[in-house]
């Protein structure tokens, strides 16, 4: 099983930006998807997940803000971040795990991507 982020950059706050997560050697419309992210110093923390029926959770701190989805025909899902504030600024970790329900913990995950860095600027 591989999980490639993608889609993370330098950006001001109040801008946007789009991650994506490739999944490879997965039945993808098995497995429920989530978006982690870990800022230094801090612990990694929930930020969205969806199963494959759509169904969503997300982080008090991103709900308005971010957008997680998926196309299960390509295999990926996606995170769209607006409004974003220096607060977001992480690295960010796709993470995947069969089940067909929303799953917010980290130790129901089983597959965890690389990480792709998000820096807002103030």
């Amino acid at each position: 099983v591989q999980l490639q982020a993608s889609g993370g950059g330098l950006v001001q706050a109040g801008g946007s930006l789009r991650l994506s997560c490739a999944a490879s050697g997965v039945t993808f419309s098995s497995y429920v998807m989530g978006w982690y992210r870990q800022a230094p110093g801090k612990q990694r923390e929930l930020v969205a997940t969806i199963t494959s029926g759509g169904s969503t959770n997300y982080a008090d701190s991103v709900k308005d803000r971010f957008t997680i989805s998926r196309d299960n025909a390509k295999s990926t899902v996606y995170l769209q971040m607006n409004s974003l504030k220096p607060e977001d600024t992480a690295v960010y970790y796709c993470a995947a795990s069969e089940g067909s329900t929303v799953m917010s913990m980290i130790y129901e995950y089983d597959y965890w991507g690389q990480g792709t860095l998000v820096t807002v600027s103030s």
